[in-house]
């Protein structure tokens, strides 16, 4: 079920990039995918995640082309509650029950922001149905292959492949 977002999507902006942990090798790709978009249309790109996801990601872009920001999830959602950030979009990168728990996070915590939730491994059709919050929902069994995950990430975000 997807409960499509209220709120129109921003042109450019603050964007976040709440990534989960990295055992599914799709989420890697992709992330770096849609930091380069973001960054393209004129977005501000943070990422936060587990320590293990952030040092994936800093290897893979030593010159922060792409990705200039990132910190550790909790440091991240802390700064929102006590204000000091904010973000107009948000991008949640899901493959278990607790992925969706961090949308339902930045649902509660980031009320005004697009939020995009991408549902992704061996069987995301199983997580669907957790989701009870408004969001754009990008669902695709993806997990060595990140060509079908792209495509649809293309479609929900209006970028041409």
């Amino acid at each position: 079920m997807t409960l499509r977002q209220a709120l129109p999507r921003p042109a450019s902006g603050s964007a976040l990039i709440v990534l989960g942990c990295p055992e599914v090798p799709v989420q890697q790709a992709v992330s770096l995918y849609v930091f380069y978009h973001l960054k393209k249309q004129g977005f501000h790109v943070h990422a936060a995640g587990n320590p293990a996801v952030l040092n994936l990601l800093r290897v893979s872009d030593p010159e922060k082309r792409y990705l200039p920001e990132v910190s550790v999830l909790e440091t991240c959602i802390g700064n929102i509650i006590e204000k000091k950030r904010g973000f107009d979009l948000c991008m949640v990168f899901a493959h278990s029950d607790a992925g969706i728990s961090y949308a339902a996070t930045m649902r509660h915590i980031l009320p005004g922001a697009y939020l995009v939730l991408v549902l992704f491994g061996k069987d995301p059709q199983s997580l669907e149905p957790l989701v009870d919050f408004p969001c754009e929902l990008i669902v695709d069994k993806a997990v060595h292959n990140p060509v079908q995950l792209k495509k649809k990430t293309n479609e929900v975000m209006g970028w041409d492949a």
